[in-house]
């Protein structure tokens, strides 16, 4: 199955991608040597720390290969700002409030909810998509609470 990123995303993965392979994987590797030197392994906390830290970090590698080589890059060019979607910036009206609050939708990864950017997988976004400009999303949270956005504009 394949994930969507923007280009940006994918940039940020292949950076820390490289990140992990070429700083941080010599730097475990070098700890397990260092701790291999000092002697008995049976009773070698720094060996085993490191040998865990190791194991993370090449799950961590490994991960980020999957989702890099199953990414499809959103093309931004053929978004529809008639509808909100999937990288759409949308401006909203908390109805029981009458508060403007704006979020752009990205892929669960992109998600920085102090830079405004929410997960498409919450159900904020979810009750989102689809609305146009003057219609009203009525979106139950997880906790039972309900709230009311009216759609202001959408941009990209």
């Amino acid at each position: 199955m394949a994930s969507y990123v923007t280009k940006e995303g994918l940039e940020k993965m292949k950076a820390e991608l490289e990140q992990l392979e070429t700083v941080e994987r010599p730097k475990i590797t070098q700890q397990i040597a260092e701790a291999r030197d000092k002697g008995d392994l049976s009773e070698n906390a720094e060996y085993d720390a490191a040998k865990e830290a190791q194991g993370m970090l090449e799950m961590r590698i490994s991960k980020l290969k999957d989702v890099i080589s199953g990414s499809k890059i959103i093309d931004e060019s053929q978004l529809d700002t008639s509808k909100v979607s999937i990288l759409t910036t949308v401006r909203l009206k908390n109805n029981a409030t009458n508060q403007e609050q704006t979020f752009t939708l990205v892929p669960d990864n992109e998600s920085d909810l102090k830079a405004g950017k929410i997960s498409v997988n919450t159900p904020i976004a979810k009750g989102l998509l689809g609305k146009a400009v003057g219609e009203t999303a009525d979106i139950t949270l997880p906790n039972g609470n309900k709230l009311s956005f009216e759609v202001l504009e959408i941009t990209l």
